[in-house]
């Protein structure tokens, strides 16, 4: 058991998924713990009593980190609170570190003298969880001992304190919990791509890419990157890397040396082969990626690449993403109704993701709209026009999307429904229906989030999928 911790004053900043295994782990190694936590409501109240009977302090309320407990040493938060909160101002003041859940994770690994796995990390605005997920699947197939851990709702100090040994472990992290995990040195990690998201937490669009960027600090083998996305690039070359460290990209088109791309709908692998001038190693054809959209390839290679980093062999790569089944309300297709397919991807809640969600089909009518979190619309609606049969708008905001679709798609039909109450989804895809042609796809990706309307965008894809299926009774 580290001494460290041992009779240390330690304050953890959150409760939840992260605060609530960080408070019962450092209890366990000796410390003293408190916890505070803004919120006050049942189930913080609830986990508060169970943290309570361990003899761990809990501080519920919204004065209850508006300064540093007394004897704090060190403060372990949760990764959404923000760096401006009076708590860390007056940690800063005194002298006393911050660590997020990852870092104290990183700092944890090899607990009573068991190995450490490695980390192959995954970042990104869009696609980690799904590149983490396809990622597992494919280290299993190889015959490690894995799991997809970290922002994807698995913890991380489970993983690392629990009982069960690992080979390897897919970590998928948030800019939050990069922002506050200075020592993390992964063997491996990728940046799928950066887009403005958000910046009110971090402050600027510079300093979330640094946070993204400090995912590459350190990294021993590989550092993969975006080909089409040259932030993800110049993230690479900035980065403080073991001698030897690779930088390895993934393209939708031929790869180049020490890339991994496409070739004639078979991936390809031109960075971990023998001569990679002139050899390519065969890994999977774009019918064993579910589903085979454009994004989701990229998500595919990107996986692939931190996996042969690892030294997985080209079989377990194709065999890994035939196994992948992705989660609910990620380009999912629901239905086919008249000739029409109706697609649910109620997960892209960013332009971002938006973006790549329409670039998957020839002919959408759009269901959009939700709450636009500060996004503007002008370049997705403008980079969409062509493929656009129809759209159906949804949700508080959409007057921004309807404005949009004005100035850069004026052929294009619009549906403006005015309400925001559950039952706008079954109308919704009404209008969808009488808008749409046979080989047409009609296409939940809201651009927006959700809660508006719906607890989440679970629940608003839910909705879609029920309205469907009564299109269909």
């Amino acid at each position: 058991m580290p001494s460290e911790f041992r009779g240390k004053h330690v304050t953890v900043a959150g409760l939840g998924v992260s605060g609530v295994p960080a408070a019962r782990v450092l209890h366990g190694l000796g410390a003293h713990v408190t916890v505070v936590n803004d919120g006050d409501d049942e189930r913080a109240r609830a986990q508060a009593a169970d943290l309570e009977k361990l003899g761990v302090t809990v501080r519920l309320g919204a004065g209850s980190a508006a300064g540093l407990p007394e004897g704090t040493e060190l403060i372990v938060t949760a990764p959404g609170w923000k760096p401006d909160k009076p708590l860390f101002t007056a940690a800063r003041e005194a002298g006393v570190p911050v660590w997020g859940d990852v870092e104290l994770a990183w700092r944890l690994r090899g607990l009573d003298g068991r190995p450490a796995a490695p980390w192959l990390a995954v970042t990104g605005t869009n696609g980690k969880t799904t590149t983490v997920q396809m990622l597992a699947s494919i280290l299993g197939a190889a015959g490690l001992r894995t799991a997809a851990v970290g922002n994807i709702g698995v913890s991380l100090l489970d993983a690392v304190t629990g009982d069960e040994e690992y080979d390897v472990l897919a970590v998928e992290l948030s800019s939050y919990q990069l922002h506050w995990a200075s020592s993390l040195r992964a063997h491996s990690a990728a940046v799928l791509n950066l887009a403005p998201d958000h910046l009110d937490w971090h402050g600027s669009m510079e300093a979330y890419a640094a946070d993204k960027g400090r995912i590459y600090e350190g990294n021993r083998v590989a550092c993969v990157y975006n080909v089409a996305d040259k932030a993800t690039e110049n993230l690479v070359r900035e980065a403080d890397v073991e001698e030897g460290c690779r930088a390895v990209g993934f393209t939708l088109g031929t790869p180049a040396p020490g890339q991994l791309g496409v070739v004639e709908g078979i991936l390809v692998d031109r960075a971990f082969v023998e001569d990679r001038q002139k050899n390519a190693q065969e890994l999977a054809e774009i019918s064993d990626v579910n589903p085979p959209a454009p994004h989701n390839i990229a998500n595919a290679l990107a996986a692939a690449g931190l996996a042969r980093a690892f030294g997985v062999s080209a079989a377990a790569v194709r065999d890994g993403l035939r196994a992948f089944t992705p989660d609910a309300h990620r380009i999912a297709h629901v239905a086919d109704v008249d000739g029409v397919a109706y697609v649910d991807d109620s997960k892209a809640t960013n332009t971002h993701a938006t973006e790549a969600s329409l670039a998957a089909y020839e002919s959408i009518v759009w269901i959009a709209g939700g709450l636009a979190k500060g996004a503007t619309f002008d370049e997705l609606v403008a980079g969409a026009a062509k493929r656009l049969r129809g759209a159906v708008l949804i949700g508080a905001d959409r007057a921004l999307i309807r404005e949009a679709l004005a100035r850069h798609a004026p052929q294009v039909p619009v549906v403006d429904l005015d309400r925001t109450d559950t039952g706008a989804m079954l109308q919704a895809v009404q209008e969808a229906q009488r808008l749409a042609r046979p080989g047409d796809t009609v296409l939940l990706a809201p651009a927006c989030a959700s809660m508006d309307m719906f607890t989440n965008y679970n629940k608003r894809g839910d909705a879609f999928a029920e309205a469907v299926r009564e299109l269909g009774a």
